[in-house]
């Protein structure tokens, strides 16, 4: 059992050789990235809302969202960068929007 143990690296707990979570959540990464296709401009208003308002539950500090709405030939393409204040505020959003 010691061999195991010293074969974990300073990342890994030593009772299982597991991920820590400081490795995965490290406050690098706190933006969450949404696309969408939709008919019309008014469908894809309406998810950004939904969405805003789904970032503004989970937000300690102002979430920086940022829309950008683009026509293709298949209606209207809304992409959407969501900004939190920590990576773990950002990796709740992603979990409750599956």
């Amino acid at each position: 059992m010691t061999d195991a143990i010293n074969k974990c690296s300073a990342n890994e707990t030593a009772a299982c050789c597991c991920v820590d979570v400081g490795t995965v959540v490290d406050n690098t990464d706190c933006t969450a990235s949404w696309s969408g296709l939709f008919a019309d401009r008014h469908a894809a208003e309406a998810m950004l809302k939904h969405l805003s308002d789904r970032a503004r539950q989970v937000e300690s500090e102002p979430c920086d969202i940022r829309p950008k709405l683009e026509n293709e030939a298949e209606g209207v393409r809304l992409n959407i960068d969501f900004i939190f204040a920590c990576q773990a505020e950002s990796l709740i959003f992603q979990l409750g929007l599956r």
